[in-house]
């Protein structure tokens, strides 16, 4: 029987929050901030756009080896390092003087930032022994990643009024310094007993891989297509190749053969799609809101709040379920409301059915980041924890990626084809003559969405309870294997 955690194991988890707010929070913030910070450098379209995404960008490429290689130089020693770096660059960005600069120091916090999550999920897994403490813990963290998530455009909008753009960088500092200054007393030190060498070809093909993938569905919002879907086929191509190596090399990256379990398969694919899911809803959303209705950025991003308070709560609440329901249960219970919640952006023609449905949808999606991650974790011994982590990971950084292009693509398809005469939404609200067709012609590209997210969320529903079925049984407590 494992030993249940004491008070230093909790003190421990407060502290491992910590990094998870503030990846979640520099995803977000930066958005408010972005207007005043590109007015005061002169950064052009091309270069907003690199600041925006060049920090989520080199995470998604950087995060399976990271994973992997907490598992072989220490989980606690890579977090301090890759906090202690992520706080320096912090201040380097807070304080940079030209775009170029900034897109370097956000590409260098990426690799920061990558350090972090996979760390943080593994440590958890090592120091939360009992399978119904794990549980917990996994749900706080989770909690705390999406709670952050959503609170970080408002905290950035309350910065902006009273400080300069680089406020919202700074922030991470004194977070970063008591994690430097507790981790060492609080958190227990782990790595493999015998990791072998790290695969360099492997980590070779995984980032170039991730990366090209990446990057040609960010590009598929452009209207491009050539450039685009060249990147993701040579990306599926290396991708093909590094699974391979995978299931022949020795000291593999990722253990592959993890996927023959079927719950564990459905699982991942589950936080791929509610990805994508959520990631379109939230892209139509917050322009529903700012360009159709009209409100301000701040108070756009108090109204679109609920999509991830909603989560937290989902997640914060999930581990209670297992007391009536199996896990899987819970899950494929949890899609089905999420399903409910994207039906009412289906009748949307106003702030409150949005509301009610983002936060509908994502109440529903709590079981499968809490209970389905607790799965994943559970689903290896102590040493490949950071290697699981990793997938769970790039499994959502995918997933959002993915949302972003294919439904960014899909409602432009359906704006032009509801109003053939116009460009883009953002030009068309600014003409008099044609706002009023503009905003019709979005709004049924939110009900589309709507339709598409819930016919996702049914979908993985069924597949969830369908390969829980067929394959290996979902324990009870999920988090309790290993």
């Amino acid at each position: 029987m494992d030993k249940p955690a004491g008070r230093r194991e909790w003190l421990g988890l407060a502290v491992l929050v910590l990094p998870t707010l503030l990846v979640a929070m520099d995803m977000t913030s930066l958005f408010l901030a972005l207007p005043q910070l590109s007015a005061e450098l002169g950064a052009s379209a091309t270069e907003q756009l690199w600041i925006t995404d060049s920090y989520g960008f080199v995470v998604a490429g950087f995060v399976i080896t990271m994973g992997t290689l907490g598992d072989r130089i220490g989980r606690r020693r890579l977090l301090l390092a890759g906090g202690a770096a992520f706080g320096i660059l912090s201040i380097v960005a807070a304080f940079s003087t030209s775009p170029e600069m900034l897109i370097v120091v956000r590409g260098a916090l990426g690799v920061a930032g990558a350090t972090l999550m996979p760390s943080t999920l593994a440590l958890i897994t090592n120091m939360f022994r009992d399978g119904r403490q794990r549980g917990k813990a996994i749900s706080i963290w989770a909690t705390c990643q999406f709670a952050g998530g959503a609170a970080g455009p408002v905290f950035a909008g309350f910065l902006l009024q009273h400080f300069p753009w680089g406020s919202v960088f700074l922030v991470a500092v004194p977070a970063v310094a008591v994690l430097l200054a507790a981790g060492p007393f609080l958190l227990p030190e782990f790595r493999a007993p015998a990791s072998g060498r790290l695969d360099l070809p492997g980590v070779a093909l995984s980032l170039a891989a991730v990366l090209l993938i990446v990057f040609g569905l960010k590009q598929l919002t452009t209207g491009e297509l050539l450039v685009p879907l060249g990147a993701i086929a040579l990306g599926a191509l290396l991708g093909a190749v590094f699974a391979h190596r995978q299931l022949t090399t020795a000291f593999p990256l990722l253990d592959l053969r993890l996927f023959r379990n079927r719950p564990f398969a459905a699982v991942l694919v589950s936080l791929v799609f509610a990805g994508v899911a959520m990631a379109g809803v939230g892209l139509l959303v917050t322009q529903y809101l700012q360009s159709v209705l009209g409100y301000s950025p701040l108070l756009s991003a108090v109204l679109f709040a609920p999509m991830g308070l909603g989560v937290a709560l989902g997640t914060m609440t999930a581990p209670t379920l297992t007391r009536w329901l199996s896990p899987a249960t819970a899950i494929a219970g949890g899609l089905l409301v999420s399903a409910a919640g994207s039906l009412l952006l289906v009748f949307t023609h106003g702030p409150a059915l949005v509301m009610a449905g983002i936060a509908i949808l994502t109440l529903g999606t709590g079981p499968l980041f809490a209970l389905g991650i607790g799965l994943v974790m559970g689903s290896v011994p102590p040493e490949r924890a950071g290697s699981a982590a990793s997938m769970a990971d790039t499994g959502n950084y995918l997933g959002g990626s993915l949302g972003l292009a294919l439904i960014g693509l899909t409602a432009t398809a359906v704006y032009h084809g509801v109003f053939p005469a116009g460009s883009t939404l953002a030009v068309d609200v600014t003409r008099p003559e044609l706002a009023a067709q503009a905003k019709e012609a979005f709004t049924t590209a939110l009900n589309v969405t709507g339709v598409i997210a819930a016919a996702l969320f049914l979908g993985l529903a069924l597949l969830v309870r369908t390969m829980s079925r067929t394959g290996a049984a979902v324990a009870p407590q999920p988090t309790m294997a290993g």
